[in-house]
């Protein structure tokens, strides 16, 4: 089969891990032929172009900034994507004979090209859903709910539903909102397939960890407990200032933070003011030196802003089992994140806000009533029957 993907991700070599890049090799591993189309932002400075790798096609179109930028200009870029990329796919992959459109959310705008290249293929479409958008925007107070965009968005959202054969969702709650907001999709039509990963061999030695700790200047006696990813709005990062600085004092913990986004320079601000001796801030990291830096902490962390109605299921819940690592989680009450979690016994889960119980469950990990290594092990087995790349191929593959 010829699949086209479409997404506003960065993909620029078929090679490196990511949620999409491991599908999609798994898709090739399976015989089939793969057209990725990915943005360029401006601010690299490079036209639209094509880069051809084993089995894969990745069109790179020119865009405005889309990720890490203003949300006026995140905004016009998104709306110029659907001309923007239909026009590129008409240049490079002109004489491609598509037998599946796959895409994901973000964004919502690709309608008209999706409708296009269907229609003139006659081939069905697959939307993985990992973001509902615009009510995201209006839980964040980003968007005025039954305002002109909200009314404009909405409209896109649900014609992006409407063309699409089948919607994979991250998880049961996301099934679940999806069906109950939008009544006129079938039931048969909406399914769980979740995020997933490529498994990687490494070395998860005490030997490498002192290495790699040391490197960056981390003490090796204490819990160290990491939040790596996106550090943005939909985060909560009040929630997670708080948490710092309620424990800036205790020393038998650490806290690292890793990555990117719209409220990091906030929160070096906070470590700057407080300069705490258990806690170090990390710009974000190649993929490959990431993964090493989680494989040698204890607990992951996962936050999430407490005024979302829509169930997120961030990806970063990956790295963390596949270390095996116990995942301890401060988030909204609508995500099942946390009750899945809870309930197969890898993680530990309590509400954004609730500090005195998030603290509790810290001083659990670091006493040891908390068995690391049991609920690492059981997140571990729980990534490889529902989280692998084979199982999301499958469910999405089942259905042509």
């Amino acid at each position: 089969m010829n699949i086209l993907f479409l997404t506003v991700s960065r993909i620029d070599s078929i090679e490196k891990r990511g949620i999409y890049t491991d599908l999609l090799r798994y898709f090739i591993k399976e015989g089939n032929e793969v057209y990725i189309v990915s943005p360029i932002e401006r601010k690299y400075g490079k036209e639209t172009h094509l880069i051809e790798e084993r089995g894969c096609h990745i069109l790179k179109v020119k865009t405005l900034n889309i990720q890490k930028t203003h949300f006026i200009e995140k905004g016009i870029a998104n709306l110029l994507l659907d001309y923007q990329y239909g026009k590129a796919i008409d240049k490079y992959f002109n004489n491609v004979q598509f037998d599946l459109i796959l895409y994901s959310t973000p964004p919502i705008t690709l309608t008209g090209v999706i409708n296009r290249i269907k229609k003139r293929y006659q081939i069905p479409t697959y939307l993985m859903l990992k973001d509902i958008f615009p009510q995201n925007a209006i839980d964040l107070g980003m968007m005025r709910e039954g305002g002109l965009l909200h009314r404009y968005f909405r409209k896109k959202e649900e014609k992006l539903y409407k063309l699409s054969d089948y919607i994979g969702c991250m998880s049961p709650a996301n099934v679940d909102y999806v069906l109950k907001h939008n009544p006129t999709i079938s039931a048969k039509r909406v399914e769980v397939c979740p995020n997933s990963l490529e498994l990687s061999s490494f070395d998860c030695n005490n030997i490498k960890k002192k290495e790699i700790l040391n490197t960056y200047q981390i003490p090796i006696d204490r819990k160290i407990f990491i939040y790596g990813g996106n550090l943005g709005k939909p985060q909560g990062i009040d929630f997670l200032l708080k948490v710092l600085d309620t424990n800036k004092e205790k020393e038998d913990r650490y806290f690292l933070i890793v990555g990117s986004g719209t409220e990091y320079s906030r929160i070096d601000q906070w470590f700057k003011e407080n300069r705490p001796g258990n806690a170090k801030l990390i710009p974000v990291l190649p993929k490959n030196e990431y993964d090493e830096l989680v494989r040698s902490c204890d607990v992951g962390l996962i936050f999430l802003d407490p005024r979302f109605t829509i169930p997120n299921y961030p990806s970063r819940l990956l790295s963390y089992m596949e270390c095996r690592m116990p995942i301890l989680m401060a988030t909204d009450v609508n995500t099942d994140i946390g009750k899945i979690a809870k309930e197969n016994g890898y993680g530990v889960w309590t509400e954004n806000g609730n500090l005195d119980e998030f603290n509790s469950l810290l001083d659990k990990f670091c006493n040891n009533t908390l068995s690391i290594e049991e609920m690492g092990e059981k997140g571990y087995q729980f990534l490889l029957n529902n989280y692998t790349v084979e199982n999301c191929y499958n469910t999405i593959k089942s259905h042509f």
